[in-house]
């Protein structure tokens, strides 16, 4: 039996999961190609970006995950184009020509057109991301420590977070019990008044995936904390250091986070009918992309609506990016055999997210928890789905700390930018 040459471009959850299953059958030779030369874990961004984890903790690379299998290799360089009709795709260190391809590339920041918000606010989709913010929010209280005008240092330590899905929840909660229990002591010049912290979204709720007991419990959770909590207001713009919102309301801050929105990430080469809602691709039960044999997307990247329980699409979920890169696995080997594949259908085990310590929600099959019993589900989920056990042990250790300390000492400012005025 020949064999096949399958080249999976993009090392997330979707495609981690796609070649380590796949490099059980010898039959296949797989490249895996990402900008990275390391796997990282999305969900814990904002630990990174707060200083309670380490990026090394969320972080793996890929040569030294590869080391055991002999039919998988790594490929460093970003993507840049695909030609169908040569079975070849172009990327930044070269071309490589594949049997199968697969699209596991995920999602980028989408800012709905509103280029001031592109070039000023802060992301949270890349490690690098993380660590700038963290950097950035450090700088700003040294400054503010050293700033005499009330009106400035106000507006050097207000943080607006704008989306109130999960992440925004997330980082927002992590902000204020960081303010409550850690800057007061490292901060002493402070008040803690100066602080203030808001969470806004265009949707009337918070954790619009989730369900009503859930929000509302967040809801009150957040404003607990101390959060100002701006639902119905759509970011408009974001210059000169003030947030305009669709109503007109405006806030004034050097501090604005994104996590309002994701669009798919761009594939140069694919015809333009194969893409649907959020430039997501068109994709069939097998993950088949619309109109091809030889090319697949798993995960966020792809739109699939032939499931009957998700007519709309899935979620854009590590759950789904998981399950899809397994069953492609699957599929692959069964075609290769000369067997029938298997149809994607997606088991939802589920949504969680932590607002606090002790505080969090989690929406399970048929179940609801609050409090500490879903912030500790939270913990066991998110630990052990990082990808070895390097870093479960490292990042249990840190939580560890954390619980006990409420404190943690990883806030380091780690770049060498010069200090930019305030606008």
């Amino acid at each position: 039996m020949d064999s096949k040459k399958v080249v999976i471009i993009g090392g997330g959850f979707g495609g981690i999961n796609l070649a380590q299953k796949l490099a059980r059958n010898k039959s296949f030779q797989i490249v895996l190609v990402d900008k990275n030369n390391y796997n990282f874990f999305p969900p814990l961004l904002y630990q990174v970006a707060t200083g309670f984890l380490e990026a090394s903790n969320i972080s793996y690379p890929f040569r030294k995950f590869f080391q055991d299998k002999s039919n998988l290799r790594f490929s460093l360089g970003g993507f840049e184009k695909v030609f169908p009709e040569e079975k070849k795709v172009a990327t930044e260190s070269g071309d490589i020509y594949y049997d199968y391809l697969v699209f596991a590339t995920g999602t980028e920041s989408n800012y709905f057109g509103m280029e001031n918000v592109r070039k000023n606010a802060v992301p949270m989709k890349t490690v690098q991301d993380a660590l700038a913010l963290r950097n950035h929010i450090l700088r700003l209280k040294e400054k503010a420590t050293k700033e005499t005008d009330t009106e400035v240092r106000k507006k050097l330590l207000s943080i607006v977070v704008a989306g109130a899905g999960p992440t925004g929840v997330e980082v927002s909660g992590m902000l204020a019990e960081m303010h409550k229990s850690i800057f007061k002591k490292d901060y002493p010049e402070l008040k803690r008044e100066e602080v203030q912290i808001y969470l806004v979204d265009a949707l009337p709720v918070v954790l619009n995936p989730m369900s009503k007991k859930s929000q509302e419990e967040t809801l009150a959770e957040l404003k607990g904390l101390g959060i100002e909590v701006l639902l119905d207001h759509a970011v408009k713009d974001y210059d000169n250091g003030i947030v305009t919102f669709a109503n007109g309301n405006t806030i004034e801050t050097e501090t604005l986070i994104w996590t309002s929105g994701v669009t798919a990430t761009a594939l140069p080469g694919l015809p333009e009918e194969v893409f649907g809602k959020g430039r997501r691709v068109l994709v069939d039960a097998y993950n088949r992309v619309k109109g091809f044999e030889d090319i697949f997307a798993i995960g966020d990247v792809c739109l699939m609506t032939s499931d009957s329980e998700f007519p709309n699409g899935h979620p854009q979920l590590a759950q789904v990016a998981i399950q899809q890169g397994k069953n492609l696995a699957h599929n692959l080997s069964q075609w290769q055999e000369g067997r029938l594949p298997r149809a994607f259908e997606y088991n939802d085990k589920g949504t969680m997210a932590i607002i606090g310590v002790n505080k969090a929600v989690a929406d399970l099959p048929g179940l609801h928890f609050k409090g500490f019993i879903a912030y500790f589900l939270w913990l066991v989920v998110h630990l052990f789905s990082l990808i070895r056990y390097r870093n479960q042990v490292k990042t249990l250790y840190n939580w560890m700390v954390a619980f006990f300390t409420r404190d943690q000492s990883l806030r380091f400012i780690l770049d060498s930018k010069p200090e930019k005025p305030v606008h």
